[in-house]
């Protein structure tokens, strides 16, 4: 996978149940203008308050949806290990090609040895580990560079740390190429990460907008797809400050384009209020104005 890998928000009908033609209408346009592969159930699409079979659901949709045409990740976000595995079962018995676990620095060694040999007998094409630490630098290079050596099948890592430029540099070079490195919430930093070399970018909505950036930086327009970023850049300064105000804004979004039936959320934070609103409705405003610009440049368009 080399490109955008689109993080799926989970949408909810007035009832609270799932949006299916909704999130099934998002991976299609996702799809149509040049998406590499999706990850779900993930942080942006509320996984932690999602049921089991919600979850079974979701990737149903979604492998229909795709067809088989890029990857799908599942994300298996669980507190303990057993839950974890089950969850990358499941996934695997529905035709998911790859899944992501979230390790942390403070886990065990030697049991995210065992877990991540476990899934690599599953037998997935991307074996994503998530190092997330929006407070320090994430897993040590050394705990990196053990895994990839001792488990056959770990070749992605999805890297969410502070200050993550000098890390993806770091991890591209001490594995010298045998894991590919993916940005998540760093995506305010996509420009820095392109020149580092970075093989995907995994951010949520605004599909076309990134996948134009990416197309530009790798077809040698790097002036012209740095002042594209530069175009969102005050957006994501917005949308980036926590992950419920993105999650809120980018559901307001789709719901906007008349993709989702609804903005609606489950998660707990307290409801924006007019100024809130106000201020996202401004900047979706922008977004579709972007998103226009670009269209006469994309013949998938």
């Amino acid at each position: 996978m080399r490109g955008i890998v689109t993080v799926l928000n989970t949408p909810f009908r007035n009832d609270n149940s799932i949006d299916v033609d909704g999130l099934r209408q998002n991976v299609a346009n996702a799809l149509d203008v040049g998406i590499v592969g999706f990850l779900a159930p993930a942080l942006a699409g509320e996984v932690n308050l999602l049921t089991f079979d919600e979850k079974r659901r979701l990737i149903e949709e979604i492998v229909a949806e795709v067809r088989g045409r890029v990857p799908v990740i599942g994300g298996a976000a669980a507190s303990r290990p057993a839950e974890r595995l089950g969850l990358s079962r499941m996934y695997a018995d529905l035709g998911c090609s790859g899944v992501l676990v979230q390790l942390s620095a403070q886990d065990d060694l030697l049991q995210i040895e065992r877990e991540l040999l476990q899934l690599d007998r599953m037998g997935f094409g991307q074996l994503m580990v998530q190092d997330w630490d929006p407070d320090g630098f994430g897993l040590s290079l050394d705990v990196i560079q053990r895994l990839c050596d001792r488990v056959a099948g770990f070749n992605w890592l999805k890297i969410e740390v502070q200050n993550a430029g000098p890390k993806y540099t770091q991890v591209l070079t001490v594995l010298e190429g045998r894991l590919s490195v993916a940005g998540g919430w760093a995506v305010t930093e996509m420009i820095d990460g392109l020149n580092r070399g970075v093989h995907a970018f995994m951010p949520t909505g605004m599909h076309l907008i990134y996948t134009e950036i990416y197309r530009r930086f790798a077809a040698g327009e790097q002036a012209s797809a740095a002042c594209l970023f530069e175009k969102i850049a005050p957006i994501l300064q917005f949308s980036n400050q926590h992950l419920d105000v993105s999650i809120r804004f980018f559901k307001r979004l789709l719901h906007h384009q008349g993709i989702f039936q609804t903005p609606k959320v489950r998660i707990a934070s307290p409801p924006w209020d007019i100024d809130n609103e106000r201020i996202a409705d401004e900047w979706i405003t922008r977004v579709i104005e972007i998103e226009e610009e670009i269209r006469p440049f994309r013949s998938d368009q």
